[in-house]
């Protein structure tokens, strides 16, 4: 395995006793409620968008203007820190709130259901063996992951809306995939960057209490998260790694995106994607990223892949998301670039964040698979849906 910058050495918490009740954090509202709230329709739209799309809610007056930011990160000049701010791999073309403006006023929506009601999917193993890898899509960003005996789940987002407000912000159009009383004893939980659609303080909050994980996440996080009652094993930067046991370990990797809660804390923290390396194949989770030269990067030092979790939604209009949000053609490309052998696509059919439709991605998906040849192997699990993943020799 290549040489990253630096190792944290962690301690494995004891092993939680219960799993967490999902009445006591049940989806607010009904699903014949799921669509947009009151007030006029530019408005509504206004307000979801820079709450959700851009990690920002811009509620008008100068008193609440930094609302809901979350406090900076303070530490050491980096290549991709400059003191004050985080930087992405490579400089990308940054959106303004004229930018936002101007998609508002010419935005082409594509189709959503205002509610797609769908059976939860069958509770997941308590755990696998060794060497054996399954994948559980319960939906957006959150996959639980179980690999080598260990439990662990991505960006987790039970919650309603991706918003500080209950009230107001992009909505699920879906339940997610599984209960969380089904889901087995986690040992582990990452944080991939502090977006709501991503980092779900309320879902944390209960899941760190009956689990009692280690939650790994990025530079800056975890001082907001520990000021939420989030006990945090780490904060990592990039090329950063730690041991989950003497047979897995966890990488942090670049990603092209950025950060933000409010109005006065872009960038104030780090964004990430993860790698779990293991004897018997690695696995990618990329979270949240634009296309870049980072992902040549990730696969020449961290793969071949056994499996990878790549973003498609989101991306709609291109001219305005490109920068921080991959199109699931680009995601085909990628899927070769970091060299996995399997790919699961992510990010789509949840939360209306961007132009493109409900189904539009797994469309557009399908489009760039059939056009590339030999074509790639993606596997578009259901919600809910969980499988089993061959070993990498078996699987190239």
């Amino acid at each position: 395995m290549p040489a990253v910058s630096s190792s944290v050495p962690i301690a494995a918490p004891p092993r939680p006793q219960s799993l967490i009740s999902a009445r006591n954090l049940r989806i607010r509202g009904s699903p014949a409620a799921a669509g947009a709230g009151g007030g006029s329709v530019k408005r509504r739209r206004f307000l979801a968008i820079a709450g959700g799309s851009i990690g920002t809610l811009g509620l008008g007056g100068y008193s609440l203007r930094c609302a809901f930011s979350t406090p900076p990160y303070e530490g050491p000049v980096t290549a991709h820190f400059n003191g004050a701010r985080f930087l992405n791999p490579q400089p990308i073309d940054e959106k303004h709130f004229a930018d936002l403006l101007k998609w508002v006023i010419h935005r082409e929506r594509g189709k959503w259901n205002r509610w797609t009601e769908s059976p939860y999917g069958p509770k997941p193993p308590g755990r696998v063996g060794a060497g054996a890898l399954r994948a559980t899509f319960v939906n957006h960003s959150t996959i639980l992951i179980q690999l080598d005996g260990l439990n662990i789940l991505t960006d987790p987002v039970w919650s309603e809306r991706a918003s500080p407000l209950s009230w107001l912000g992009p909505r699920r159009h879906r339940p997610p995939g599984l209960r969380l009383e089904d889901l087995p004893a986690l040992d582990v939980i990452l944080v991939s960057h502090n977006h709501y659609d991503h980092m779900d303080l309320e879902t944390l909050a209960k899941l760190a209490r009956v689990h009692h994980p280690r939650v790994f996440t990025t530079l800056g996080n975890r001082r907001f998260l520990e000021s939420k009652g989030i006990p945090t094993t780490a904060e990592l930067d990039w090329w950063q790694d730690a041991p989950l046991t003497s047979d897995v370990g966890l990488h942090c990797v670049p990603a092209q995106h950025f950060s933000g809660r409010g109005m006065c804390d872009r960038n104030t923290s780090m964004w990430a994607g993860f790698v779990l390396t293991a004897e018997s194949g690695n696995v990618y989770f990329a979270a949240d990223s634009g296309m870049g030269p980072h992902f040549a990067e990730i696969g020449r030092r961290l793969g071949p892949f056994r499996l990878a979790f790549l973003p498609i939604g989101a991306y709609r209009p291109k001219w305005f998301m490109a920068p921080v949000h991959m199109a699931p053609d680009e995601a085909v490309i990628t899927h070769s670039i970091v060299r996995s052998a399997i790919s699961v696509p992510i990010h789509y059919g949840t939360f209306a964040l961007g132009d493109d439709g409900e189904t539009e991605p797994l469309e557009d998906l399908e489009r760039a698979l059939a056009a590339a040849s030999p074509r790639p192997e993606f596997w578009v699990l259901e919600h809910g849906e969980g499988r089993d993943v061959p070993p990498l020799t078996a699987a190239s």
